[in-house]
């Protein structure tokens, strides 16, 4: 039996870097599919002149793979006119061998005219801007965090011992310690009383040996050049948090709905969550799928009945961190038994790890809900799907299993 095809006119696109190979393939009454291909240039003029080729051709359903960021002037052009699935290249990939840049695109083609093309979720373009900017912003954090273990190390080689006496060495009063330090570097023989904060001065007879260290020129220089990369860092960080607010204004409505989610206290916690998932849930089927698209199921790979891997993917790179970092938090708290109950028991069984992930999938599917139904959270509805209903019978052999499964050793009675 021969495949369907859905699209009787479509197109692939095989993107590169300086131009992008188009096939258009046309399928008629008959069934005979004729194929029609051009390549293009990728500044803008090259693709206007491939929308305009598309349009001429009377094609407006497309699909290309998405090539590191090469596809996304081209999406920017077509995105008004067509019809555009993006896919992830290992879903499109062509026979090993048998490979052209023509070859590629009358592949995607071929694999898309009979809707055998796995789509990538893509956002509109505003929560695309969110989701660029957010994702910026995570990556200034991670250089500060980079700049504060380097000024540590600086210390540690210098035999200024300050990290192990206060907890925050990027405090007001470390800071004023460090500032003084490197005034005269020779000279550790200040009053830092008057430098630190009332509530430390009980440690002021450790912070006094703390202190008595060598500092080099050579460390000094380099620990004023860290000081100054994070205090420009800090900088650019809040002129970027502006920006996004300002980005975000528009989904304060479902900014509050997921503030009300455990753990969920920071506003760019919840702007995260939309920059990453959108505020559209019809996009997704149902939690499920958008839990799997997240990276938070066990994947499926069976083989002559033999299950060779359930680990979680890769995907979900920016949100899941942030959903196990949520889930961590959750379960060390008492004001939310309904998590942390579901947690002690999962790890149980399966141990920490494991548990962390069904958490992190419990509250990712909490925010699918509330978005859709545009509810806050509800933590009753948890507690009564944990509850056992009033009449229920079970077997001995069924309370055994149910024992064991929730962790439990069976003795013989005596």
């Amino acid at each position: 039996m021969a495949l369907k095809i859905v699209y009787k006119i479509c197109c692939g696109i095989d993107v590169h870097k300086t131009f992008v190979v188009a096939c258009i393939a046309s399928t008629n009454s008959n069934g005979i599919t004729t194929y029609k291909s051009h390549r293009f240039s990728t500044y803008t003029k090259g693709l206007r002149e491939l929308l305009q080729w598309l349009l001429d051709n009377n094609c407006k359903d497309v699909c290309m793979e998405s090539t590191g960021k090469y596809w996304i002037p081209v999406f920017n052009i077509l995105e008004s006119s067509c019809n555009i699935i993006l896919a992830h290249p290992k879903y499109v990939k062509a026979i090993r061998g048998k490979k052209t840049d023509k070859k590629d695109a009358k592949w995607i083609a071929d694999l898309f005219k009979h809707d055998l093309v796995a789509a990538s979720f893509m956002p509109p373009a505003d929560i695309r801007q969110l989701r660029d900017l957010m994702r910026y912003r995570f990556k200034l954090i991670c250089f500060m965090s980079s700049e504060k273990n380097r000024l540590q190390n600086c210390l540690t080689v210098s035999n200024i011992q300050l990290g192990n006496i206060v907890s925050d060495t990027f405090g007001k009063s470390s800071q004023k310690i460090i500032d003084k330090l490197l005034e005269n570097p020779l000279d550790t023989s200040f009053d830092i009383g008057s430098l630190i904060h009332g509530s430390m001065l009980k440690k002021l007879p450790e912070l006094e040996l703390a202190v008595d260290g060598y500092i080099t020129p050579e460390q000094a220089g380099k620990l004023k050049i860290i000081k100054g990369h994070f205090e420009d860092l800090e900088s650019r960080k809040a002129e970027l948090e502006k920006l996004i607010l300002a980005l975000a204004a528009p989904y304060q409505q479902e900014l509050d709905i997921i503030l009300t989610a455990p753990s969920f206290k920071n506003i760019f916690s919840a702007i995260t969550v939309i920059s990453e998932i959108g505020v559209n849930m019809e996009a997704f089927p149902s939690a499920k799928h958008l839990c799997s698209w997240a990276g938070l199921t066990p994947t499926n790979n069976e083989s002559a009945g033999k299950k060779k891997s359930v680990r979680v993917s890769k995907a979900g790179c920016y949100i899941k961190p942030l959903l196990v970092q949520c889930a961590n938090s959750v379960v060390k708290s008492e004001k939310h038994p309904e998590i942390r109950n579901r947690y002690l028991r999962i790890k149980k069984r399966r141990g920490h790890k494991k548990a962390i992930i069904a958490i992190a999938r419990m509250l990712l599917t909490a925010l699918y809900n509330m978005l859709k139904k545009k509810e806050p959270y509800n933590a009753e509805l948890y507690k009564k799907s944990d509850a056992f209903p009033a009449k229920r019978e079970i077997t001995v052999e069924q309370a055994i299993l149910l024992a064991q499964l929730q962790g439990y050793k069976i003795k013989p009675a005596i």
